[in-house]
């Protein structure tokens, strides 16, 4: 490199170091906080919510110029939104010359979002007609959030649940200028975030660890990785906000998951152990609840080895079967149910009562519950399990969009796939019909006794096959 040119950027270089000095000097000997009102009431305008700033703010120099504040809530629909013990705007120097902020990462300290959704439906964080307009372009090279926590309550449907101990960092996170109705359109960036659990009324999960990147209004969450019901699980999120209704697809497989852990969480009674697998493969379109149930398509398996149920001897019962005709299909059928797949169909059910009566154990060889969806039904393909000396098998659907069976019939079946009992359930998910209408109850009553006279027995010859899936009879 040439003397003169040595020379030249030594003498820029000592310059834009000399003004950014003079920028920071002013920074130092002004004091910020008699800034706090304007920063308050800009920050509410960009928002179109209330920011308030209880605390004081600072200016940093390490690592590079930023400014903090502590206390930091935002408000809006009369209800607070998000607040953070300490916010640090990383602040770039050179704009400052030019007497404009320009904020280049944002650092966020034990953040908290409360998200709630009013019994008319409305979300906490939907702005006023009189607030909205368009979208801002937004350019920043990093976004952090340590110890955070996210709340959400639902008035409407009385559900909820709440993550804790969140960690997330983002990065290039751009938006473009546009419509705040197409905000997913025009976000771009790539994160990473962990959680340490996610608490809901009837479950938890802990250690949750996924990956994003999204750009041009498709994000893809990949791998997600979770740890429920005594397993790690896995899968991933696609979700695409291109088109006129938003379109996700969802894959997530549990491998060796406790069964005794899942009923743990609609029982204190132990109903069942051992381990088994479930996997899913479902898509959906549509921008409510009720879309997304109806365009639901895709695939559900629940399978299992070698487990346990107590409470009752299902051999032994169904020996005294054409004797005392007084043993539910339907508590057993409630198994097949009890997998992530039928949390829908098994809300409220008295799992205290399955297979009380004679005491004893049962040992289930083999269990498979496979199922295809449709347009939110999940029509049984191969779903069945296997005592040391019976069958039993389920046909039928569960339509989740109306919610309700779809003639689905339970049976006991002999060697070549024949019923030798039956019982049919129709009708809603909390008040079925099962077998004669005059007998009707709901699956959250007490033990249930539905089963008179709906037996077919076949002595022999040739019959109309019910069940010819992969659960072999016992030998």
């Amino acid at each position: 490199m040439s003397k003169p040119l040595k020379i030249i950027l030594f003498a820029v270089g000592g310059f834009v170091g000399l003004l950014i000095l003079v920028a920071v000097a002013l920074l130092v000997f002004v004091d910020i906080n008699v800034y706090k009102p304007r920063l308050e009431v800009a920050a509410s305008r960009a928002l179109g919510m209330e920011v308030r700033v209880g605390g004081r703010l600072g200016v940093g120099f390490f690592p590079g110029l930023h400014v903090t504040l502590q206390d930091v809530h935002i408000r809006n629909r009369g209800t607070d939104l998000a607040s953070a013990q300490q916010a640090s705007l990383g602040i770039d120097l050179l704009p400052l010359l030019q007497k404009k902020v320009r904020i280049g990462k944002i650092a966020l300290k034990r953040p908290r979002i409360s998200i709630e959704r009013d019994s008319d439906g409305k979300f906490n964080f939907e702005k006023s007609e009189a607030a909205r307009g368009g979208l801002t372009a937004l350019d920043l090279a990093k976004i952090s959030l340590s110890d955070g926590t996210l709340l959400y309550t639902d008035k409407q449907s009385g559900g909820g649940f709440e993550v804790v101990s969140c960690n997330l960092n983002a990065r290039r996170l751009r938006l473009a200028e546009g419509k705040s109705s197409d905000l997913l359109r025009h976000l771009s960036f790539t994160a990473e975030l962990d959680c340490g659990e996610i608490r809901a009324k009837d479950f938890a999960v802990s250690d949750m660890k996924f990956s994003v990147a999204g750009k041009h209004g498709v994000f893809e969450l990949k791998p997600v990785t979770m740890r429920i019901f005594g397993a790690q699980g896995s899968g991933s999120i696609r979700a695409d906000f291109s088109g006129a209704a938003p379109l996700y697809h969802v894959r997530y497989s549990l491998s060796q998951f406790r069964i005794e852990e899942f009923f743990k969480t609609l029982s204190p009674q132990k109903v069942a152990e051992g381990p088994m697998d479930f996997s899913a493969n479902l898509s959906m379109q549509g921008k409510t609840v009720n879309e997304m149930k109806q365009t639901a398509a895709g695939q559900i398996s629940l399978r299992g080895e070698n487990l346990t149920l107590d409470g009752s001897d299902l051999d032994r019962e169904f020996a005294r079967f054409e004797s005392s005709q007084n043993f539910n299909l339907v508590d057993v059928g409630a198994f097949f149910f009890a997998g992530p797949v039928g949390l829908v169909v098994t809300k409220g059910y008295n799992f205290a009562s399955i297979f009380q009566g004679s005491g004893g154990r049962s040992e289930i060889r083999t269990l498979v519950s496979d199922w295809k969806v449709e347009r939110g039904v999940a029509q049984a393909q191969d779903v069945a399990m296997a005592t040391n000396q019976n069958r039993i098998a389920l046909t039928g659907g569960l339509d989740f969009v109306n919610e309700q069976f779809n003639d689905v019939t339970m049976a006991l079946i002999d060697a070549q796939g024949c019923a030798k009992a039956r019982q049919k359930i129709r009708g809603s998910f909390l008040k079925p019909v099962v077998e004669k209408p005059s007998i009707l109850k709901s699956l959250t009553g007490p033990a249930l006794k539905l089963l008179k006279k709906g037996r077919r027995l076949f002595p022999g010859g040739e019959c109309e096959v019910f069940y010819a899936g992969s659960v072999a009879p016992p030998k």
